[in-house]
């Protein structure tokens, strides 16, 4: 490939097309974090798929990026109400601190995974989470299923989700929304509120997975530098369109995507930087 067309960012050879590649999702990706979540994820895969790097490069350029979206999500869910009053404020801290612990100890745990290790991993990951979405459409709760969040039981199982999401977070850098969503939707949450619940939480299991991965020297700031614009836009935009569309068929259709990218990725398909 000739110099026109290849170049480098942070020591990375990339192409224009990968690069262009890259920026679609990036936005695709931030769209669907603030409308249903799981997103960001998309952008870890890509990553990993499109980009010759390392496990644990993936992983803390791809928290790094999740900072900006979680603190851009939380404006924009504060704004609109979801994320106002004592008892919002509550659960978001319960989920979100209950995070940090397993952010980090994931951060450090993939420096332990090669490459084929993390496909597997990111894979199963992937999978369980669009089952899980399916799951939540094609069994819709009962009014009398919904989550009373201000209550014990509620707060336990916030901070039990926290436990859940945090590790995985920081292990594969996937923030917080792409599992924390459609948990939260599954026990009862309101899909408004769980969203943005899970966008305060992606400040602190990117944050902490972010830490250790700078501890290491994993993070490829220049690229994260560059993903995030499109990235935060994205995130802008799925905030707004959130506000006004049924996103049921969308859910759907990405839940099949994951199920498809998992399976992809566990039987060995993805050949970083192929």
């Amino acid at each position: 490939m000739s110099l026109l067309t290849t170049f480098f960012i942070g020591g990375t050879s990339v192409s224009i097309t990968i690069l262009v590649l890259l920026i679609v999702i990036a936005l695709i990706g931030g769209i669907c974090i603030t409308t249903i979540g799981p997103g960001g994820i998309f952008v870890t895969i890509a990553l990993f798929v499109l980009l010759p790097l390392e496990p644990g490069t993936v992983a803390g350029t791809a928290s790094a990026m999740f900072i900006a979206t979680g603190i851009l999500g939380s404006l924009g869910y504060l704004r609109s109400g979801q994320l106002k009053g004592k008892v919002a404020f509550k659960a978001a801290m319960v989920l979100s601190l209950t995070s940090v612990a397993g952010a980090y100890a994931g951060s450090e745990i993939n420096k332990l995974l090669d490459t084929a290790s993390f496909a597997v991993i990111l894979g199963l990951f992937v999978f369980i989470t669009g089952l899980i979405i399916l799951y939540r459409q094609y069994n819709e709760l009962a009014p009398d299923k919904r989550l009373d969040i201000d209550s014990p039981k509620g707060l336990i199982w916030m901070g039990t989700v926290g436990v859940a999401v945090g590790l995985p977070g920081g292990l594969l850098g996937v923030g917080g929304p792409v599992l924390a969503v459609p948990l939260l939707v599954v026990l009862g949450a309101p899909m408004l509120l769980s969203v943005a619940l899970a966008q305060v939480q992606s400040i602190f299991i990117s944050g902490m997975a972010t830490v250790g991965y700078t501890l290491q020297g994993a993070i490829d700031w220049t690229l994260a530098g560059i993903l995030v614009v499109p990235l935060l836009i994205g995130t802008a935009a799925g905030w707004y369109i959130a506000q006004r569309i049924q996103v049921k068929r969308l859910k759907v259709a990405l839940a099949l995507v994951l199920v498809a990218l998992g399976i992809y990725l566990i039987s060995g398909g993805a050949t970083p930087g192929g």
